[in-house]
Parts: C-alpha cells; sequence; structure tokens
C-alpha cells in the first residue's frame, strides 16, 4: 500500500489527525485519534514491559522537559546541535544538505534494487550477494554510494559546509520541488526550541524545550542508583517527549517537531562497551521481530560519520514506503555525558565498584527509540488489502490492519447481530460489561454485521464477537478471527480466555 493511502486511511479510521486542522493545520505536527491513542500507547507498553518489568537490572525514570540551560551546554546540544542547511534561490525552499545527498544514495540505491530484481526473474538459482560482488555496473554504483557516505561523514564530522556545498554541486543535485541547481551556500541551524523561565527576559531567563530525554537520566544518575542500590551493569529508562525545530520536517510522523521516545541508558563498566553493544544490537532486533516484523524489512547500519560523545554507533532501519529509513538507534556513548555533567556541575557523578574498591565513571550503552517511527512502521508493516470470500461465497476486497494482537487499538469487538431486537442489544451489552474490565473493547451496532466486520478489520480488532438468537438459548456466541476469517461457536464464559490466549503480551517474551 502506497505512503498516501496510509495516510488517508489513518485520518479516515481516528488513528491521525492534522494538528489544527480547523485552522489549515500547523506544520509536523499531528494529533493521535481515538484508535491512535490506543495504538500508540500498547507500543509504549510493549517496550516498557520488554526493558522495565522484564529485567531486574533495569528501572524507570519520569524527568522534567524543562531543565536546567547548562544542561544542555555540557551535553554539547548548545554548540553543536546543529542542522546543515542549503536554500533554492529560485523555489525558495530549504533543505537539509545532508538529506539531499542521502536521497542522491538512495535513488543510486534504487538503480542497484531494479538491477536486482531483473536477474532475479532471469535467473532460477539467484545469488544477490554474488551477483552485487560480481556485477561490474551493480559493483560500480555500490562503490560510488560507499564513496559517496564516507565523503559525507567526513563533512558531517568536520562540519565542513563548503564541501557539503561541493557536493551537491558536483553530483548536480536539483531541488525536488523546482528542479533548479541554483544553491545557496550551507549554513548551521540549531535546532532547540527555546523559551523564557517565569517573567525573566533576556538571557538569564533563556531555557529550552528538551531535544531529547537522554539527558534527564544522565543527570539523575546518582540519585536513581543510590535509591535503588543498583549495581552496574545497570538501565535506566524513560518515556517522553522531546522537541526539535527541524526545518525539514516530513514525511508525516517521521519526522516531527514534537516527538516521543522510547530510550534506555546502559550503565556499564569501562571497557565492557563492545560487548554490551553487541548484546543490545541483537536483543533490539529480536524486540522488533518478535512483534511480527519481517526479517526482510530490517537492517543494521552502521554510522560512518560517530557523534561526538560515540565510539560505536548502528541504527535499525525498517523499510518504510518510501525506502529504508533509521527505526532506532544503538549507541556506545563512552563516559562523555556523565564526564561533562561532572566537570560543568561540579559533583561527582561516579559509581563506586566494591569489587575493585574504586570510583570512575561509568560508560553508557543507549537504545533509542521514536514512538512515531514505531508507530508509522507498524502500520505501513500491517495495513493491506487482499482479497476474501464474502457471504455469499463470492470474492471481495478488504482493508485489514494486520497488527499483532497484543498492540491492537481495540481486542474485541461485541457486535449483535441487528440492533432493532431489544433482546440482542441486551445480550451484546452484558457481554460487553463482562469484557471490559479485562480488554478495550468496542460495542456496535450500526449497520449490516458484514460492514460492521469490515469497519474492526481496518482498525486491527483480531476477534468479532457477534450476539444472535441462538445467544439467547444457550449462551453461546459466534467469534471471527481477523485474520483466517474463521468462525467458531463458543460459550460466553469461555470468551474471556480465547481473547486473552491471543492477545496476551507476554507471549512476546
Amino acid at each position: 500500500m502506497d505512503f498516501k493511502q496510509i495516510i488517508s486511511h489513518c485520518k479516515e479510521y481516528g488513528f491521525i489527525f492534522q494538528s489544527s486542522e480547523i485552522y489549515d493545520g500547523l506544520s509536523a505536527a499531528y494529533d493521535y485519534g481515538p484508535n491512535g491513542v490506543e495504538l500508540k500507547n500498547n507500543i509504549k507498553a510493549y517496550w516498557w514491559k520488554s526493558m522495565v518489568q522484564m529485567h531486574q537490572n533495569i528501572v524507570g525514570l519520569d524527568s522534567a522537559i524543562l531543565m536546567h540551560p547548562k544542561t544542555w551546554k555540557a551535553s554539547g546540544h548548545v554548540d553543536a546541535f546543529n542542522d546543515p542547511l542549503v536554500d533554492n534561490k529560485d523555489s525558495k525552499k530549504r533543505y537539509r544538505a545532508d538529506v539531499l545527498i542521502e536521497d542522491y544514495m538512495a535513488k543510486i540505491e534504487g538503480k542497484i534494487n531494479k538491477d536486482v530484481e531483473k536477474a532475479k526473474k532471469k535467473f532460477d538459482n539467484f545469488d544477490e550477494k554474488m551477483f552485487r560482488e560480481t556485477n561490474g555496473r551493480v559493483k560500480e554504483r555500490q562503490d560510488k554510494i560507499d564513496a559517496i557516505a564516507k565523503r559525507l561523514g567526513k563533512a558531517m564530522t568536520d562540519g565542513n559546509m563548503e564541501d557539503l556545498k561541493a557536493q551537491i554541486e558536483e553530483y548536480e543535485i536539483a531541488c525536488p520541488d523546482s528542479g533548479s541547481k541554483n544553491w545557496t551556500d550551507v549554513r548551521q541551524f540549531n535546532l532547540m526550541f527555546s523559551t523564557q523561565l517565569g517573567n525573566v527576559a533576556g538571557s538569564e531567563g533563556k531555557i529550552y524545550l528538551r531535544p531529547e530525554t537522554a539527558q534527564g537520566i544522565f543527570v539523575n544518575f546518582l540519585n536513581v542508583q543510590k535509591s535503588t542500590r543498583k549495581k552496574l551493569p545497570f538501565g535506566i529508562a524513560q518515556i517522553g517527549k522531546a522537541f526539535r525545530n527541524e526545518i525539514v520536517a516530513r514525511q508525516f510522523i517521521f519526522r516531527m517537531r514534537e516527538f516521543e521516545q522510547m530510550e534506555m541508558q546502559f550503565f556499564i563498566e569501562p571497557g565492557t562497551e563492545m560487548k554490551w553493544f553487541e548484546y543490545w544490537k541483537n536483543t533490539r532486533l529480536n524486540w522488533h521481530k518478535a512483534i511480527g516484523t519481517p526479517d526482510n524489512k530490517l537492517r543494521f547500519h552502521d554510522h560512518d560519520n560517530l557523534a561526538h560523545y560515540a565510539n560505536a554507533a548502528t541504527d535499525i532501519e525498517f523499510e518504510f514506503p518510501f525506502g529504508f529509513k533509521e527505526l532506532e538507534g544503538i549507541h556506545s556513548r563512552t563516559d562523555f555525558d556523565l564526564k561533562s555533567h561532572q566537570e560543568l556541575s561540579g559533583k561527582k557523578l561516579q559509581y563506586f565498584d566494591p569489587v575493585k574498591n574504586e570510583n570512575y565513571v561509568p560508560y553508557v550503552l543507549e537504545t533509542s527509540i521514536g514512538v512515531d517511527r514505531m508507530f508509522l512502521s507498524q502500520l505501513s508493516n500491517a495495513l493491506q488489502v487482499e482479497t476474501v470470500p464474502d457471504a455469499d461465497g463470492n470474492e471481495s476486497t478488504r482493508t485489514v490492519l494486520k497488527l499483532h494482537p497484543s498492540i491492537a487499538p481495540v481486542k474485541c469487538a461485541i457486535l449483535p447481530l441487528v440492533k432493532n431486537k431489544e433482546e440482542l442489544t441486551k445480550a451484546a451489552k452484558d457481554v460487553f460489561d463482562k469484557l471490559k474490565f479485562s480488554f478495550n473493547c468496542q460495542y456496535d451496532e450500526k449497520d449490516a454485521i458484514g460492514r460492521r466486520y469490515r469497519r474492526q478489520d481496518a482498525i486491527g480488532t483480531p476477534f468479532c464477537i457477534t450476539i444472535d438468537f441462538e445467544t439467547l438459548e444457550d449462551n453461546t456466541v459466534t467469534i471471527r478471527d481477523r485474520d483466517s476469517l474463521q468462525q467458531e461457536r463458543i460459550s460466553i464464559e469461555d470468551l474471556k480466555s480465547k481473547v486473552f490466549e491471543k492477545t496476551d503480551m507476554s507471549s512476546l517474551f
């Protein structure tokens, strides 16, 4: 399903709305509707359970959005949290220079993929790895991508705006809006939102909306460690809002100015970071697979240009409708953050190791995933149009959201066969009342039963429970499975265990 259809589906079925839509909307800001907020909360619950509940050595935190401005000086955000921006003189549009170059690389990758697909159709025993290594045209294009990535990485690391401009000109990159190649120089732009504290005007009262949640964890390192009496290695997990004044905010909820992060900082003994880096890489990849994301839609992408705080970094990329893009980051942050806060605050942020009988600043291994990007990845993967038999045995199409049942917004829909029979609606509402304490249920009596099935398919409801005249006689109902379309007759008393069996989140661990 293409990207526009996904966006349209989100609005039609109450997943996501444009923020302030009645005022023509606010760019790169979105509201989660009734079904969207349920799916989003379920994704956060899955992450929280997997991080905190399933690990004895990881605890939670909820730090403030507003922090002392020195926090962002110590973290490097005041001086180095910038995007390289370039304007097209003809279209008057502004772009991130590195994104323009990455999009150019993606076009070359697209040509490689076309060659690979043609070869797959031509040869029966096709080996993609061998083809990439031996096919001259493919290898030449791959070498070009590698060279561009290396050069881009160096320019970003060095802050070399002149070379970024030179690359845009050398690769003859055109404005996506106008096709013009008439560019300004590349300039740096800080991404943090600033505000005033209380009524104090001027630089004295200037503070920032946090651009990431991680720093709230770092400044609370000792508070958490001492209050929980944790020994290394241990982690602190947090889910919270962050804010970045993205100039190029695009692709729906993929890149927004107000977004939500799920981050875990894992504090470790210096020298053990590569072991934990590999551990969390594999652990996080398996987390995505457990919820039904196919192997071929996930891949690792090691960073060519490391952030100033990192000595190793990789992304878990997901194949969105617009290509493979970052979904989650795993970073070895060394001791940069704790040391920086220690130096600027004058307060020791060290751990006493009872085995070594010494104090030291721990190293940190970070896992960071955007809630909104995870939401979009699940919608992109699950939304399908398929041909199925209708009630008369004829073929018809349905739009179905095949989310993993444990994160589906609604777990079961209670449907009286017809709405104008009081005995049926009363029995259906009784079933709803029995199940509502255990699951998020939905009661629906409007339209023909087939249309109601289709509505529930479109929002990803795993089970539809139909109450009919037979129910009044023997306390049984028809339960319909979203994916298989199989219907079976079961007792009302067995409904809870039936629904729980398929929707229980513990099956993911």
